[in-house]
């Protein structure tokens, strides 16, 4: 064997032990896994969004931003809005995460069992309630109450995506 031949071995094993130390197998892969989570400043950021764009229509709403567990991370009240919108709001946010669609879109597909759902601490089906998702995770929810209409409610929501969109990581 040649000097050559022997580093291109040594090469080989050194890369065949580091791989087997490092890259986790098959059988351990769910032991440990990787979430995306959302951060306060950028939960902050959509809830308050969406209650100024909601105040530029002339609605006073309220927003809340919840985690990808339905935790609260951010809940804006606007000025004159109604204690009662925090919590439509949040209920609005929890029902996308329970259902993992927009909130109309759960309100829509479930009618035979919204009632029911509705029952549920924490959780409204109503419009109003957006997903917040990066990169395919669904990182959190909002949901806005206090507009006329929950399609006013939801576009609110909409336009403060939209306005952190490249903050997101799609």
């Amino acid at each position: 064997m040649n000097v050559r031949t022997i580093k291109r071995l040594a090469t080989i094993a050194i890369a065949a032990a580091v791989s087997w130390v490092f890259v986790p197998s098959q059988a351990n892969a769910a032991d440990v896994l990787d979430v995306k989570v959302i951060g306060t400043d950028l939960a902050r950021d959509i809830a308050d969004g969406a209650v100024k764009k909601c105040a530029e229509d002339g609605y006073a709403a309220s927003a809340v931003v919840v985690d990808r567990n339905g935790d609260t991370m951010v809940a804006i009240r606007g000025d004159v809005a109604s204690r009662f919108t925090l919590e439509i709001a949040a209920g609005k946010a929890r029902a996308v995460i329970l259902s993992g669609a927009a909130s109309k879109e759960l309100r829509a597909s479930r009618g035979d069992i919204r009632p029911e759902l509705n029952h549920l601490e924490g959780i409204l089906v109503m419009d109003g309630g957006l997903p917040i998702d990066s990169g395919g995770f669904r990182i959190g929810a909002v949901g806005v109450s206090g507009a006329p209409t929950g399609a006013i409610d939801e576009a609110c929501a909409q336009t403060a995506i939209d306005a952190v969109f490249d903050r997101i990581g799609f």
